[in-house]
């Protein structure tokens, strides 16, 4: 039952991966926005400018390990062989 809804929790596809890094830009913009509106000059733009950064930092390993995860499996896979 538990690694039933664990499995919904895990990225399978670049494509996933691609929309939970749409929303996680999402969630930065909306928050460094607010940084703006709460710090008006230098200290918001930069704040706005790490919310950013934070995401391009996480998009890249989410998509890392996705490849990994692919390249692992294949070669175990190749590793397993044919059973007699």
């Amino acid at each position: 039952m538990f690694r039933k809804i664990g499995r919904l929790f895990v990225i399978k596809t670049r494509a996933e991966a691609y929309l939970i890094i749409y929303a996680l830009a999402l969630g930065a913009t909306a928050r460094g926005s607010a940084y703006i509106e709460q710090f008006p000059g230098w200290g918001g733009k930069l704040l706005f400018l790490a919310c950013t950064g934070a995401v391009f930092l996480a998009g890249a390993k989410i998509l890392d390990a996705l490849r990994y995860e692919r390249e692992r499996a294949a070669t175990a896979s190749a590793s397993n062989g044919p059973t007699r």
